[in-house]
């Protein structure tokens, strides 16, 4: 067995992705400024979030992690993946608002692709993306190909992007999607990534054959590595889902709260209930 002592890669450069980042975050600023000029600004913890959002995905794709879980170990990519497709778009939808992305959402071709937004089309679109991605033919694909992998990324940041939209509803949703069904909805979430966590986390072979073949890193054999990576996927799941559903519980007694109020002092029920579900 092959043992590599030290990290064999630093950190790296991509013009490509980072290029769009950067446009991403342009865009995003030059849209805050021109609602802080009508007098709407945009609350300073927004900015913060979706600055860590692009940071997030900028430390995914340049630092040792992009290299180390390409080459080496499948836990260290598993940790990239959760980055770029979980973390990075729920810190993304935190940062963002109706009023942020109206031009956007004016646009024909994204008003006619809001029907993805649909509570039962976001999510299984995204529990089927992240299960296809990992099916070894797939996922050896993405290991060997820089346009394949480039899809995979990109796609893992999108259908999470649409996950966290949707449970989080930074544009309105149905009528019939309130807190209680986004509850149930995060218990999918959490149900679908556990399932696919624990298939690594108790198999006993290696699925993927560039961590079979690759020099071994740490002295980690490829089960194990993929077990720590099956590991580190539950983990970061549950914080997450244990935190948006903190989110969404506060929200839910905050509405109960307001929608009380709201009727005592005479408004009438359906004016009440979109008030405290978008809190205008």
């Amino acid at each position: 067995m092959v043992i590599a002592h030290a990290s064999p890669v630093g950190w790296t450069f991509e013009p490509l992705p980072l290029a769009a980042i950067a446009v991403v975050g342009a865009a995003y600023a030059r849209r805050a400024l021109t609602l802080g000029r009508r007098g709407t600004p945009v609350p300073a913890w927004k900015l913060v979030l979706f600055a860590l959002s692009l940071g997030t995905v900028v430390l995914a794709l340049v630092s040792p992690v992009d290299r180390i879980g390409e080459e080496r170990l499948f836990s260290v990519h598993m940790l990239q993946h959760l980055l770029i497709g979980d973390v990075a778009p729920l810190l993304a939808v935190l940062g963002l608002s109706g009023p942020l992305l109206r031009p956007v959402l004016a646009l024909p071709f994204v008003f006619r692709l809001r029907v993805l937004a649909q509570p039962f089309v976001a999510l299984p679109l995204w529990a089927a993306n992240l299960y296809a991605w990992h099916l070894p033919r797939l996922y050896d694909a993405a290991l060997e190909n820089a346009a394949v992998h480039a899809l995979q990324h990109l796609l893992f940041f999108s259908c999470g992007l649409l996950l966290w939209a949707t449970l989080l509803e930074v544009v309105p949703g149905p009528r019939w999607y309130g807190t209680g069904a986004k509850l149930v909805s995060l218990g999918f979430v959490w149900v679908a990534g556990g399932v696919l966590a624990n298939v690594f986390l108790w198999s006993g072979r290696a699925f993927y054959r560039p961590y079979r073949e690759a020099p071994r890193l740490w002295g980690l054999s490829p089960v194990a590595d993929q077990r720590i990576g099956g590991g580190v996927m539950l983990l970061e799941m549950s914080a997450v889902v244990l935190a948006v559903a903190l989110v969404l519980g506060l929200r839910w007694l905050g509405e109960g709260e307001r929608r009380q109020r709201l009727l005592e002092q005479g408004w009438d029920p359906a004016r009440t209930e979109r008030a405290v579900r978008y809190r205008s």
